[in-house]
């Protein structure tokens, strides 16, 4: 009988997914306490529209209606990761994927956040089951070995090189909803002219997205909450030309806690702080944990006319329940998922909301700029910008030198190198010194560490007269070579790039109007967030289907 009950359940999965691929049916619906509708259409005509942005808001491109963010952060915790760990990269891993699907689109999710991915793996299989089921992705560029370090700054070619590599690999997806460039670089107010070297990478991801005839997938930041410098660093970002500034601005806050209040949490006070940024405003995490389960009634407000005429909904943390205790699910060893009070509560809170919409042909967007912060006490980041990494110069600069670093020095040790050779030995250190501050960047600044501490070595060795190979030893750390060239011509070589921008704005500081918002009625996005395809999930149904009957799949 069970054997019966199984075959029947398979013939009806198999007559659906026929009926899928011959009608082009439409999808069923769903309501609160049932499970998510199903897509009767094939994957092939089922693809999500990109999102493109007008002023500070998110619009379907198919429809012009407007978009808000539904999301959660979809990764285990990264940011502990030693320098040599490897990615856990969720986008890679399709029985994960398929295995999560059914619990996010419970959620209503229509967006998730990862924040490192490992640009040698693919990625279709969850990027097109998620694309099919009306699921975006919002993809962080670095990732723990590579990401600008806030207390020594550098927007380096190998940090250019990694971002790139992730643009390229993921730029193919139609549901890759935009790219940030940084998370809490900035966390203090000693580290905030590190703001300048992630606002650069901003720039040049930006510049590298239409050089390669990508269509323009937007590229941002998602800050920490904090009050020292919360509207100066807002203001950093979205201030300046279009082709420096982000594109949208993602905002780390937990201050919603336990039975809190619109006022009481200061979402009253950001949504005045953030209503004349000009570009689309989000909660990048959301979901304090200082009283559990979480009861989530931020949700309410964050989608409710106080709100969505200045932010785009928000990204829950996080779906994996780890040491944090920060999860909506918790997985086992074995694969099993089991939800717990918070993922209730916030699929309670999310089937209640009704954010009004906008439509982009009717909507104005707001007039004016915001103005670049000007240094002082709570904020360091000048306005220029560094330049952009060229591995035409770093090349140039290699096959200058006559006098370089030893290949025997461990990378560890170039510290002590660099400390003599800029204090002790009174070698100008400007050509590969990058101060965010007062915005001062050598022109070589971007350059590996290698390249950087073989052209002081050689500097030095140069303003001795090489008068001796002595000049050029260090105790066995250097040594000399046959040169191709000049450093001289590889600045030349630099003539004509990007050494360095400015993103003051002498705009209309902190002024604009838009148009209201219009009712809720507006159409939505071609694709409904919680559908999904029957073929791609026979095998996540079976599985539910036979644990549930206590059948162990071995």
């Amino acid at each position: 009988m069970l054997q019966a009950a199984i075959y029947g359940t398979f013939a009806c999965l198999l007559q659906a997914v026929v009926a899928q691929r011959n009608n082009g049916g439409p999808a069923i619906s769903a309501t609160a306490g049932t499970a998510p509708s199903i897509t009767t259409s094939s994957p092939s005509s089922n693809k999500v529209p990109p999102i493109e942005i007008v002023g500070n808001k998110f619009f379907y491109s198919n429809n012009g209606s407007q978009f808000y963010m539904k999301g959660i952060a979809y990764q285990a915790e990264t940011s502990d990761a030693s320098a040599s760990a490897t990615i856990n990269d969720p986008l890679a891993d399709y029985d994960s994927c398929s295995r999560d699907l059914p619990y996010l689109l419970e959620l209503n999710t229509n967006t998730l956040r990862v924040y490192a991915v490992n640009t040698s793996l693919d990625h279709s299989r969850c990027m097109e089951l998620f694309e099919s089921n009306g699921i975006y992705v919002v993809a962080d560029l670095s990732e723990p070995a590579l990401s600008i370090n806030r207390n020594n700054p550098e927007w380096s070619l190998k940090l250019f090189e990694r971002y790139a590599a992730v643009v390229d690999e993921m730029q193919k997806y139609s549901n890759v909803l935009g790219f940030f460039a940084g998370n809490e670089v900035t966390n203090e107010v000693n580290n905030t002219a590190a703001s300048a070297f992630v606002k650069a990478a901003i720039r040049d991801t930006k510049a590298y997205i239409k050089e390669k005839g990508y269509r323009k997938i937007p590229v941002g930041y998602s800050t920490n909450d904090d009050s020292n410098f919360r509207q100066e660093i807002a203001d950093y970002f979205a201030c300046g030309s279009d082709e420096d500034r982000a594109d949208f601005y993602g905002f780390n806050v937990y201050s919603w806690c336990g039975d809190s209040t619109f006022e009481k949490s200061g979402y009253s006070d950001r949504t005045k702080e953030f209503s004349n940024l000009g570009i689309p405003v989000f909660f990048s995490e959301y979901g304090c944990n200082e009283v559990r389960p979480r009861q989530f009634g931020e949700v309410s407000a964050l989608y409710g006319k106080e709100m969505t005429d200045v932010w785009s909904g928000g990204i829950v943390y996080m779906y994996f329940e780890e040491t944090n205790q920060y999860g909506l699910v918790a997985v086992d060893s074995s694969g099993r998922v089991s939800t717990n009070d918070d993922y209730n509560n916030l699929k309670t809170a999310l089937a209640t909301i009704s954010p009004s919409s906008a439509n982009k042909d009717s909507y104005t967007a707001p007039s004016g700029s915001v103005a670049c912060p000007t240094t002082g006490s709570n904020w360091q980041a000048a306005t220029s910008l560094p330049p952009s990494p060229q591995k035409d110069v770093c090349d140039c600069i290699k096959g200058a030198l006559r006098c370089v670093v030893s290949p025997d020095v461990d990378e560890k040790d170039y510290s002590e190198l660099f400390g003599y050779l800029c204090s002790e030995a009174d070698v100008d250190c400007a050509d590969i010194s990058a101060n965010g501050t007062i915005g001062s960047y050598g022109a070589f600044s971007f350059c590996d560490d290698e390249t950087k501490l073989s052209y002081l070595l050689n500097k030095y060795y140069l303003e001795k007269g090489r008068s001796s190979s002595s000049a050029c030893d260090f105790s066995g750390s250097a040594t000399l070579v046959s040169a191709t060239g000049t450093a001289s011509t590889c600045a030349a070589t630099s003539t004509g790039i990007n050494l360095g921008s400015s993103s003051s704005n002498s705009g209309n500081s902190r002024s604009g109007s838009s148009t209201t918002t219009s009712s809720a009625a507006a159409a939505p996005g071609a694709i409904q967030p919680k559908t999904f395809s029957m073929a791609l999930m026979i095998p996540t149904v079976m599985a539910f289907m036979l644990t549930g009957l206590g059948i162990v799949m071995s």
